[in-house]
């Protein structure tokens, strides 16, 4: 049996909203959003597969972090979709539009050992700073205070989940290069 759908809107477009932000404007912002969206999704599934991979004397510890981490880019990947269909926008889904609105490359399928996978790690979390300290600005530029305390907001724990892994990469205990 087939039932007929009505799409409500499509994909890539920027609609009314109720926040009365501008059209132009909004479409601008959402295409900045998703692409941290995007970003954001790449790097939860970085540290799902850490998560469930990680080996070694500090597996348990490394194992929580990479949960938590997880966890928290996912609640950061709601709020950025909750935000773009606001500002009248249709949020990026699924794997292939990930992977092409994402400034965050794939580290790909394979298993790396520890100080590779927090190197990678540190990479997205680096790339991803960088595109949200850069919308933080678009936002202003374009008078969406809203969003811009919101990436602030993200950018704060961010930087705090690159700092902590900075000092995973310090430790002797897990092979010095």
């Amino acid at each position: 049996m087939s039932q007929q759908r009505q799409v409500l809107q499509q994909a890539g477009t920027v609609e009314g909203n109720a926040v009365r932000f501008d059209a132009e404007k909004a479409e601008q912002m959402v295409e900045a959003l998703n692409a941290d969206l995007s970003a954001t999704y790449v790097l939860y599934h970085q540290l799902r597969k850490h998560h469930w991979t990680v080996t070694g004397a500090q597996s348990a510890e490394l194992g929580r972090f990479f949960g938590e981490a997880a966890a928290e880019a996912e609640r950061h990947a709601d709020v950025l979709a909750g935000r773009i269909a606001a500002i009248g926008g249709v949020p990026v889904s699924g794997p292939a539009a990930f992977e092409r609105h994402s400034p965050v490359p794939f580290e790909g399928a394979d298993v790396y050992d520890v100080r590779a996978s927090l190197e990678s790690d540190l990479d997205a979390y680096g790339d991803l700073i960088e595109s949200v300290s850069s919308h933080i600005e678009l936002a202003e530029s374009l008078g969406d205070h809203a969003t811009g305390s919101l990436l602030r907001e993200q950018l704060v724990e961010l930087e705090s989940r690159a700092h902590a892994i900075h000092g995973f990469l310090a430790r002797d205990s897990l092979s010095p290069r």
